[in-house]
């Protein structure tokens, strides 16, 4: 069965900030290859929607992108939300 997909706003801005970073700092192949990578775990998620590992936030799950860019979502009925796009090495490491 596959999940309908709900993408967030704040998750949208994100990526849309992080495609344009990509696109001026780097170039558009990066851009580009960053774009793909990102839509072939969204569609893998459709299919299997448990795969992320759960997060200690509201029954959220997390699914690492590349190893600097991490995927918050939720699982509510047959629908996935995608809530945020998280820098790895943004997060910090204290409680």
């Amino acid at each position: 069965m596959e999940y309908e997909i709900i993408e967030k706003k704040r998750f949208v801005n994100k990526v849309i900030k992080l495609l344009e970073y990509l696109e001026t700092n780097w170039n558009h192949k990066v851009a580009t290859n960053f774009y793909e990578i990102l839509i072939w775990h969204i569609n893998l998620l459709q299919q299997q929607p448990f795969i992320g590992k759960p997060t200690a936030h509201n029954n959220a799950r997390s699914l690492l992108i590349t190893k600097h860019n991490r995927l918050v979502y939720k699982i509510s009925n047959n629908k996935i939300i995608i809530l945020d796009m998280v820098d790895t090495r943004m997060i910090s490491t204290t409680k």
